[in-house]
């Protein structure tokens, strides 16, 4: 207990210290710091007097450690330079569109305090005679950012969260200034000039994984929520980041481990232990089994969320395609007349079916022509029905089925034929029932096609139809509206895959009585391939391509 006073004043101390701070992070190979190489270059602490850090001053202390070949690493032979943490900086808000009404810029680093020290001039009445700002972790200070010359540029609140309580368990202040690009570029700018550096894509994200905030699954599943387009895509990113998945995995790995460790004590102590209850280890393999099968059910639901599906309507000219387009999204994204050929280009619109994210491709009406700007237009109506997902031809009501319609349809099975795309779904919808006149053509044609729905795009009816044909055909049925607790990307599938093939080896070397110590190896495997879907054993390059495709700023 004696220790306790000292390591809580060696750690204050090393809090306001001025010196160097080391790296808090292990050493990692030269593809990951090739991807990020700024990343893992040096940040130095303030001094006293909390002046901000210029490049050049950085640049004259700067001092590295070189470590020789350590065998822990195992056949890594390159002597490597392992260089203390930077802090960054970077524009957390997105950037491009309508200007909000706030952006932040966010910093994190040893040096994060400090650098804000430097730009951030606070305003209160407890604080108004104090030249350097005292942050506060977790509270919130008004004030001004000043620039080099010490010029206000924007009014800021300012959100210090102090380490390990922030998003990468280092010291993180945010900036929320005001929500024009220029302010926040400013502001950034400011914070650069001051000692920080630009963050690299994902980076923020990385520390996060590399200080143990989050393990790599829990970090895809950010990127998932960030880029998710429906609301069950964000919540099972969610609940991703939350680890439900994560907990699944590392138990499974945990009980591979336990058997791994059982087998092996009783191959070193055969004679000192009882046998081992090949019945009782027969049934955790299997519940491990059931396990991933679930998991691995989750993957197709996991690129309908991501990627979602495509929808093709198609059909000869002034049959209501445009109109169907505008009655399923609730806009007027088509333009719509009575003019037979209106559409020339593909016309897109997005629609969310069972928590799926649905494109909507409304084409031009396909019909042999002379008119070059048409041609062009059918050709990728054509295009644009041989890459969708679904295939929705419409007809009118009206006309009923003519000729036309018969030649279009065995244009479109042929395309599909010769695109090797013939499991594409076909949905017929006969529009304009308000002005039908007979639908006994319906029966002989309808075997054509996987699904028909009767549909009147002015007035809405049969849209509700057309949506549940949809969920039927393409199994949507299965997945619940709120979204389900987690999925599986690729990267965690073929992980998954590789997992299950060990069990279901270990499982038949049970069954053909090979001896125990040819289990270890696929247990091994089983371990080997869980832990790498939470990062317990996963390489640099696997690293960087997962944090390399993050935005900036997070």
């Amino acid at each position: 207990m004696a220790l306790v006073p000292s390591f809580s004043y060696l750690l204050s101390r090393s809090r306001h210290s001025s010196v160097v701070r080391d790296s808090v992070f292990p050493k990692f190979s030269i593809a990951l710091r090739k991807r990020f190489p700024l990343f893992f270059c040096r940040c130095y602490g303030p001094a006293d007097n909390h002046r901000p850090i210029t490049t050049v001053e950085a640049a004259k202390v700067e001092t590295t450690l070189i470590l020789k070949k350590d065998e822990r690493f195992g056949s890594r032979g390159e002597t490597e330079q392992v260089t203390s943490s930077s802090t960054i900086a970077a524009i957390v808000t997105s950037l491009g569109g309508p200007p909000g009404g706030v952006g932040i810029v966010r910093l994190s680093g040893p040096s994060a305090v400090p650098i804000a020290q430097g730009v951030f001039r606070p305003i209160s009445r407890k604080r108004r005679n104090k030249s350097v700002w005292l942050p506060s972790s977790h509270v919130v200070d008004y004030g001004f950012v000043i620039d080099s010359q010490g010029n206000a540029i924007d009014e800021v609140l300012a959100i210090p969260m102090l380490a390990p309580k922030s998003y990468t368990r280092e010291d993180v202040v945010e900036l929320q200034c005001h929500g024009s690009e220029v302010c926040m570029r400013r502001v950034l700018q400011a914070c650069l000039e001051a000692g920080a550096r630009l963050a690299e894509p994902g980076e923020f994200t990385l520390r996060a994984f590399l200080n143990g905030r989050l393990d790599l699954s829990q970090a895809e599943s950010v990127a998932s929520l960030i880029s998710s387009k429906s609301k069950s895509a964000a919540d099972a990113a969610l609940a991703g980041i939350q680890g439900g998945f994560s907990s699944m995995v590392k138990s499974l790995r945990a009980q591979c481990i336990e058997l791994l460790t059982e087998i092996e004590a009783r191959l070193d102590f055969d004679d000192e232990m009882p046998p081992l209850d090949e019945k009782s280890v027969a049934n955790m393999i299997r519940r491990m089994l059931l396990d991933v099968d679930d998991a691995l059910r989750t993957a197709n639901y996991d690129k309908l969320l991501q990627f979602g599906l495509q929808l093709a309507i198609v059909g000869r000219p002034n049959v209501g395609k445009s109109s169907l387009l505008n009655a399923w999204s609730k806009s007027e994204r088509a333009i719509v007349t009575d003019i037979a050929g209106t559409t020339r280009d593909v016309v897109e619109a997005n629609v969310s079916v069972a928590g799926v994210p649905i494109t909507l491709l409304d084409t031009a009406g396909i019909r042999n022509t002379d008119d070059t700007v048409e041609k062009l237009g059918v050709e990728r109506s054509e295009t644009a029905a041989a890459g969708a997902d679904v295939i929705v031809m419409t007809v009118s009501a009206a006309e009923g089925w003519t000729p036309e319609d018969g030649e279009l349809l065995a244009r479109l099975k042929s395309n599909k034929v010769a695109r090797t795309s013939s499991h594409v779904p076909m949905i017929l919808v006969v529009n304009k029932m308000d002005r039908a006149i007979s639908c006994e053509w319906l029966e002989k044609v309808s075997s054509s096609f996987t699904k028909h729905v009767l549909t009147c795009a002015v007035t809405g009816e049969g849209i509700a139809d057309l949506e549940s044909s949809l969920v039927e055909i393409m199994g949507l049925n299965d997945i619940h509206s709120g979204g389900r607790r987690w999925t599986v990307n690729q990267r965690q599938f073929e992980q998954l895959v590789r997992a299950r093939e060990a069990l279901v080896r270990l499982e038949l070397s049970m069954k053909e009585a090979i001896p125990i110590d040819f289990w270890t190896i696929d247990l091994r495997e089983a371990a080997l391939a869980l832990g790498r879907i939470t990062g317990e054993d996963v390489s640099d390059e696997v690293l960087a391509n997962i944090f390399g495709r993050f935005c900036i700023g997070k």
